[in-house]
């Protein structure tokens, strides 16, 4: 079990001694005190805020009532010392056997190590990538991709039910442009010159056009716009899903839905979101403000049909219809959201990019209100990624037809790479991805770097059995030997590291923030380098001892638990670990 979990709730256990003594009130709360690392490792294992957060509802001094904390603390079998600090913060050092019976949990549960039941099976949906399929993914689209993809995984493996989604954006102006870019293609290959290709002018079009021409001929030649729009739309969004489904899957990524927003609006989906709507008096007709900060040259004081969203957090009442009467795409938005909801996810995800930002608090307010409360979504912005190139920055045009896509960034630098790079920062935090860098071997690069640690643990684990070619090293062995000897300083640390890592999936799973997880696995890394290093210079720190098989083989349980960790945090990232390199 989580070591911090577990002392959580042995520190509420005491609260509730402390109420039977009569030093603490009965009706203190249980859930506003943490168990955490200390600041420093030296002053510690655990350390807990509880005396500090309870002194005023148990009217003491923070020092005093911590006293008490500590008197019970000590009478715990796994505590080695609890000790007051400052105003009235605890430190705990647990007992070496505790850090080995981690160890031997860890080596028992092998990559289920670090699984939680925080989501307790709650239905999650994570909508993630969405790009508009006017074109394949290109290396701009990464980042989303697999921050969403990261979180998916992370959240199921804090125990939650996630589905994974794509919206298919097929309904507005963009698709209608590409099916007119996809007919001038369609015409240039059956002969035709077309000296404006429109919107989308790439080059990934041509096959589009060529293998429409095929099917269907010259069925559509010098006919009318309102003959062919439709079905050309279809086609083309259709061939655009095929190149961004194959882009995904070069990422490692495979959603489990894909919704179109056309089929929603065919559906009436949008009619049924705003009756409901209204049915709540949250839509009115109304006329807004002239937007402050910016003039309009165009803007007038015109009734618009108004969705009451400043009731529910937003800055200003927001428009769901144009002025030719057609729907808006928040009005779109509220429908496809409306639709996930009936499908029985109350936790709603949207990872975008930061462009989106100003469209948060409009959907946030919608969902609470369709919703009656019952539901949240949470969107997840990620700031743009810098691509670098010899020192420049490329700039890229979907609409040009210039960029890099997916499939050839990968090709270049590797799925390893792109993955774990793409989660290296906080999502909020601008990237620069330099693709030198990425395949660089060394400690610069912090997917090698990773990756380094969990292929020199099975290099350990080659010369060891060289060296004892009997030895059973499978994890369930290992997990049954006796860990005494293990009590050195630095290999304690180790194991220390070890256990946070159920707490860093359940920190990152409740904060989504899965950049957590690779600075963690950067930090194991570090510390399982540096222990290995300093073998060299002192012998008792060796994990190899040619004259000592039982050490040896207790030493070998703690590099296992290290390449379970880092392999089991490398899989949640979508990144295969390599036992050679």
């Amino acid at each position: 079990m989580n070591p911090f979990s577990l002392f959580l709730e042995h520190s509420r256990h005491i609260t509730k001694t402390l109420m039977d003594e009569g030093i603490m009130p009965r009706d203190v709360p249980l859930d506003r005190f943490v168990v955490e690392p200390p600041k420093e490792a030296s002053h510690g294992d655990l350390a807990t805020n509880v005396a500090m957060v309870l002194c005023k509802s148990a009217k003491q001094n923070p020092r005093a009532l911590a006293e008490h904390y500590v008197r019970h603390f000590a009478k715990h079998k796994d505590v080695e010392s609890a000790e007051i600090a400052g105003p009235g913060f605890i430190n705990i050092r647990l007992t070496p056997s505790f850090w080995h019976g981690q160890l031997s949990t860890l080596l028992k549960a092998g990559e289920a190590y670090g699984a939680s039941d925080i989501g307790q099976g709650e239905s999650v949906n994570v909508e993630y990538v969405s790009t508009n399929p006017t074109g394949p993914l290109h290396i701009g689209h990464c980042r989303v991709a697999v921050v969403g993809d990261v979180l998916a995984g992370l959240l199921e493996k804090a125990g939650y039910k996630v589905t994974r989604e794509y919206y298919i954006n097929d309904a507005g102006g963009q698709a209608n442009d590409l099916a007119r870019s996809t007919y001038k293609r369609y015409l240039q290959a059956l002969g035709r010159t077309v000296e404006d290709l429109g919107s989308y002018g790439g080059d990934y079009l041509i096959p589009v056009g060529e293998s429409l021409a095929k099917e269907e001929g010259d069925k559509w030649v010098d006919k009318p716009e309102s003959e062919w729009l439709a079905d050309i739309r279809a086609y083309a969004i259709e061939a655009m899903m095929a190149l961004i489904k194959r882009d995904l899957a070069a990422l490692n990524i495979h959603q489990d839905v894909f919704t179109s927003e056309l089929a929603i609006v065919k559906a009436g989906r949008v009619e049924e979101a705003i009756e409901d709507l209204t049915q709540k008096g949250l839509i009115y007709k109304g006329i807004l403000e002239q937007p402050k900060g910016r003039e309009i040259e165009d803007w007038e004081p015109r009734e618009q049909t108004l969705f009451r969203s400043s009731q529910f957090g937003d800055d200003v009442d927001r428009a769901i219809k144009k002025s030719d009467g057609s729907w808006t795409y928040f009005a779109g938005d509220m429908a496809y959201h409306l639709d996930k909801l009936k499908r029985g996810s109350p936790k709603l995800i949207n990872v975008w990019g930061a462009d989106h930002g100003g469209y948060v608090k409009r959907l946030s307010s919608a969902v609470v209100a369709l919703s009656n409360g019952a539901a949240e979504v949470k969107c997840i912005l990620c700031q743009m990624v810098r691509f670098m190139v010899n020192g420049q920055a490329l700039k890229m045009s979907k609409r040009d037809g210039n960029f890099i896509t997916v499939d050839e960034a990968v090709e270049k630098v590797g799925l390893e790479a792109m993955r774990f790079l793409m989660v290296s920062r906080k999502n909020d935090a601008f990237l620069d991805f330099d693709f030198e860098k990425a395949v660089e071997q060394s400690k610069d690069n912090p997917v090698f770097y990773v990756q380094y640690a969990y292929a020199r643990c099975h290099s350990i684990k080659r010369h060891i059995l060289e060296t004892f070619p009997n030895l059973d090293l499978s994890l369930l062995s290992l997990s049954d030997i006796s860990l005494e000897g293990l009590e050195s300083e630095e290999f304690l640390a180790l194991i220390k590291k070890l256990s946070e890592w159920q707490r860093i999936i359940e920190m990152a799973a409740r904060t989504y923030e899965p950049h957590r997880i690779t600075y963690y696995l950067g930090e194991l890394a570090a510390d399982f380098h540096g222990l290995w290093n300093k073998g060299k210079e002192n012998f008792h720190l060796r994990f190899i001892d040619p004259e000592n098989q039982e050490l040896t083989q207790k030493h070998f349980a703690l590099v296992a638990a290290v390449a379970t960790v880092i392999g089991s945090g490398l899989n949640l990232l979508g990144v295969k670990p390599q036992e050679k390199m």
